[in-house]
């Protein structure tokens, strides 16, 4: 769907005039656009809740109220939009005109034109590019009226979000065969053509293996396709103003290898490269829009399929770092990937600041449910900022505990180290970050983020939700970079 802007003083025809009205007021009808009598008189304002009629004169064909609430919010304006396009499509309008609210000191034009925008076109979101004949959509767009010039500002930054976001749920929902860790170096190398600040490197099996990566090729090794390693550079227009590893789990389905994933809903494990995605989609904003920081993007790709050369419960492999792993369950695999992402990121690229993104452990979900992504950040500095980003995106994030006795419960009986810890000792997200934390090189701030539980089968808000991908992350960590 096409997100425009359009003068507010001057509404020409439309099919649908999209209103917002605040809980306890009236609504503020353009001049010239006739409506029922009556109409408005009941209609509450009370979030999300719609009410609509055809007009009886002037240049609006139909008028579809929505309820704000009593506060305006971006996450109330994001779901505002969302059900505008929504209901735009239900309707058969072709084309709808959203009137955009005023600005306040507390939530300014820009924020607003953003929240619309992404609202809008998330909203619109519908994945249908394996179907041989896709259903086309009876609503071409979304015109947002305002004479405000920072929410026309904002409404481009969050067409450009809403983008990355979309990009990340097509990743994320491509079957398994048509994203193999080659597609998603395809991908990577996409954002980077016709990009001048934008690099992409891809790294086959055979210079991996040079470079010791033995956790990751050892995840791999059960499969045909070969694994990938992916690095992406992005240079802001000025001095860069400090350098951020984004580090995604890149496991473009999940077998579970010998420790074998149950069957029902295995065709959800091609979601296990959900991590990865939310890092090409942060680069998919990067291409648009401007963050002051070098931002380095690094994704670990393979498989965990079983055939004679897979990995075997207590088979012991030898990571980058040269920490010698047990992997006594080969379906804790995300975080083997992730061990060799992170050290190569630690010695190649030497930033100031590593977050990683992972489908990581089933625990997140029991801790926190499919609405709030776990982070084990390394200091309340990055803490704070990631959970105000949370906050502004409406994709949460909430710190969960990283103790000593989890990092000891890692430490391995035939080996430095263990892939599972003891049952217990229990916390499994805490101790799934805690084996990460042992690859965490130097003095650099760190978090990993857990999204297992946010990655798919979410809630839904209207402008995300239900069985397929959420594009979780991307906007998410672009918000964090352009706020740090």
């Amino acid at each position: 769907m096409r997100i425009t802007t359009t003068t507010a003083g001057k509404l020409g025809k439309t099919p649908l005039l999209v209103l917002c009205v605040a809980e306890g007021s009236k609504p503020s009808v353009p001049a010239g656009v006739k409506l029922p009598p009556g109409f408005t008189k009941d209609f509450d304002g009370k979030a999300r809740s719609t009410s609509s009629t055809f007009a009886t004169s002037g240049p609006a064909e139909r008028v579809l109220l929505i309820g704000t609430g009593t506060e305006l919010c971006d996450e109330g304006l994001r779901r505002v939009a969302a059900i505008a396009a929504q209901q735009a499509e239900s309707l058969g309008a072709a084309k709808a005109v959203l009137v955009a609210p005023k600005g306040s000191k507390s939530l300014p034009g820009d924020r607003i034109g953003r929240a619309l925008a992404e609202g809008a076109a998330m909203g619109a979101y519908r994945f249908d590019s394996q179907k041989s004949e896709p259903t086309k959509p009876k609503c071409s767009g979304v015109a947002i009226a305002t004479d405000d010039a920072a929410t026309k500002r904002g409404v481009k930054d969050g067409v450009s979000l809403a983008e990355a976001n979309a990009f990340t749920r097509d990743l994320q929902n491509l079957p398994g065969n048509k994203m193999t860790p080659r597609d998603f170096a395809k991908y990577a190398r996409q954002l980077a053509a016709g990009n001048s600040r934008i690099t992409c490197k891809v790294m086959d099996e055979k210079q991996m293996a040079a470079m010791g990566m033995g956790l990751l090729l050892g995840v791999s090794q059960g499969s045909t396709e070969p694994a990938r390693l992916l690095h992406l550079t992005y240079k802001p227009k000025g001095k860069a103003k400090g350098r951020v590893a984004l580090v995604g789990k890149g496991l473009t389905f999940d077998a579970g290898g010998y420790s074998l994933k149950p069957p029902a809903k295995m065709d959800e494990m091609r979601y296990d490269m959900s991590g990865g995605a939310a890092v090409l989609g942060c680069f998919k904003a990067l291409r648009d829009l401007d963050v002051p920081v070098e931002v380095h993007g690094i994704v670990g790709c393979s498989e965990n399929l079983i055939d004679g050369n897979a990995t075997k419960p207590g088979d012991v492999h030898t990571g980058m770092a040269g920490k010698t792993v047990e992997v006594l369950n080969t379906d804790a695999e995300g975080r083997l990937v992730l061990a060799d992402c992170l050290t190569y990121t630690c010695r190649k690229v030497k930033p100031d600041t590593i977050l990683d993104l992972a489908t990581l452990t089933g625990a997140v979900i029991v801790a926190l449910g499919h609405e709030v992504s776990g982070i084990f950040p390394s200091n309340d500095t990055l803490r704070d900022a990631l959970i105000a980003a949370g906050e502004r995106t409406g994709e949460a994030c909430w710190p969960l505990p990283l103790l000593d006795v989890h990092k000891d419960a890692m430490k391995g009986k035939h080996a430095d180290l263990q892939n599972i810890g003891s049952p217990a000792v229990g916390a499994g997200s805490s101790q799934g970050a805690a084996f990460l934390s042992h690859f965490v090189e130097g003095d650099v701030d760190w978090c990993h983020l857990d999204i297992a539980g946010t990655a798919w089968n979410t809630t839904n808000r209207d402008w995300v939700g239900g069985a397929a991908g959420s594009g979780v992350g991307a906007r998410l960590l672009f918000e964090y970079l352009a706020n740090r």
